[in-house]
């Protein structure tokens, strides 16, 4: 967006919800916030264009609840609430859709990561990646709000609709598991 004036998410909200051009103001948010709700989902379901089909889902979503958007949480954690949701659904429904256990899909995941023409990442953060594979979804999600997308615990309670008790104790150890498996 360079070049480009950054507005804040109260003036994006107040432009969608009051401006004269709702569209405009839609696609100021989508400018904001694709990339790295792309990379969040990314992450959890490694697959570049499965992470595209979802990024669509979760603006259509956000486009239909826009108007219905209360603020009581910030903008970028209503969204990050929908992504995550998006993506354990739809790993959920791979789940489901295959029969496979959570290691077969993890095992899944991790050869689509072998195999991914766009990863560009090292031999130490392939395996990192690896890793975080292994966990479970919502360790998962837990782990990259925390680590990649450096988001607070309570910025995180809000988007997984949980405690920050909980979260802490579910990042620590989920950084537990990471470690052992990088060491064997």
């Amino acid at each position: 967006m360079t070049g480009m004036k950054q507005f804040s998410d109260e003036e994006l909200l107040q432009m969608f919800s009051e401006g004269d051009n709702p569209n405009y103001a839609f696609n100021l948010i989508v400018r904001k916030y694709q990339e790295p709700v792309y990379w969040h989902i990314r992450r959890m379901v490694v697959s570049h264009e499965d992470a595209n089909d979802i990024v669509q889902d979760v603006f259509v979503k956000a486009w239909q609840g826009l108007l219905k958007f209360r603020k009581d949480s910030a903008l970028y954690t209503w969204l990050y609430r929908i992504a995550t949701n998006e993506a354990l659904s739809f790993l959920k429904k791979k789940k489901n859709r295959f029969f496979l256990p959570l290691l077969d899909i993890s095992k899944q995941l991790e050869e689509t990561l072998e195999s991914d023409v766009y990863y560009h990442g090292s031999d130490m953060e392939k395996t990192i990646q690896k890793a975080i594979l292994k966990l479970p979804d919502k360790q998962r999600a837990v782990f990259n709000l925390r680590y990649f997308d450096e988001m607070k615990y309570e910025e995180m309670a809000e988007v997984l609709n949980t405690s920050v008790g909980a979260l802490k104790a579910s990042y620590h150890h989920a950084v537990k598991k990471i470690e052992q498996f990088i060491s064997n």
